[in-house]
């Protein structure tokens, strides 16, 4: 498969940033896809709503259904999957991309935040996996998507921001068991990660560097279209990195990704060695 023409796609946080740059990149093709997110009022901070979104979807060729969605809510979020199930006939693939973010110690963060990213990020991601899988099921090219590192808990990864490490790598450990439990079905779970900084909403509210040295969601977008085009039997439990995704696809220049093509963009958190150094 080469194409997501036709397919229905589950994103959350589908209203900005990366989760936006996958539901245009599907919409090229001309996929139906689920915009699940919080937003509907302008945020002085964060731009776009989800009805924002959806309109750029339509614009890009795809079909949008935007739908208000607390994935904390588990209520919600069953009503928002079976709204989408019932107006485009079912649901192939499941983005689990809505994260919060805190990179803040032990001491400096407050019990309030914890639980923030524990119930957005591998809660988030367990609820809506569990809610769509019924749909996955009947789909021919089943995946579900997490945005979240490889699985590899080292102490330098967790140390400066143990929270929000634990809450992220809850969200790969879940992809890990998840892609096992289900690889006899046919569902593929995989885990996507940047190797460098994406140009997000994030930086402007995170101490991780200006944009200008980052790449633009795009590139996430492009090796997640990959990724979901791909046979869901034979490509499974694997926890990719957008740029390998990319040069194993035949891409070599990756200069067109970059805020600011002059500058070297750094190194995401999470980022394993030997990505790191390529």
């Amino acid at each position: 498969m080469s194409s997501l023409a036709g397919r229905t796609l589950f994103i959350t946080g589908g209203s900005r940033g990366i989760g936006k740059a996958i539901a245009l990149r599907a919409a090229r093709d001309g996929a139906n896809v689920v915009i699940a997110a919080k937003t509907v009022e302008p945020h002085p901070k964060l731009p776009g709503t989800i009805f924002d979104a959806a309109h750029d979807v339509e614009r890009a060729g795809g079909k949008a259904l935007p739908l208000q969605v607390d994935i904390r809510d588990e209520t919600q979020v069953g009503s928002a999957v079976a709204r989408a199930a019932e107006h485009f006939g079912g649901i192939d693939v499941l983005v689990n991309n809505a994260s919060a973010i805190s990179l803040t110690g032990t001491l400096d963060t407050p019990v309030r935040r914890f639980d923030l990213m524990m119930a957005v990020n591998a809660r988030g991601t367990f609820v809506c996996s569990q809610a769509c899988l019924p749909w996955l099921r009947r789909s021919s090219n089943p995946h579900i998507l997490v945005i979240a590192p490889p699985p590899d808990p080292r102490p330098e990864w967790f140390a400066p921001h143990p929270a929000y490490s634990l809450a992220k790598f809850g969200m790969s450990l879940l992809a890990l068991g998840m892609a096992g439990e289900f690889r006899q079905e046919g569902i593929a779970v995989n885990g996507l990660w940047p190797r460098t900084l994406i140009a997000t909403s994030a930086l402007d509210v995170i101490d991780l560097g200006g944009s200008r040295d980052a790449r633009k969601p795009e590139i996430m977008a492009d090796a997640a279209h990959v990724i979901l085009c791909s046979d869901s039997r034979q490509v499974t439990g694997r926890f990719f990195i957008d740029e390998a995704v990319l040069r194993d696809a035949g891409t070599t220049d990756f200069d067109a990704y970059a805020v600011d093509p002059g500058r070297a963009p750094r190194i995401d958190l999470f980022v394993p060695d030997d990505e790191a150094t390529t």
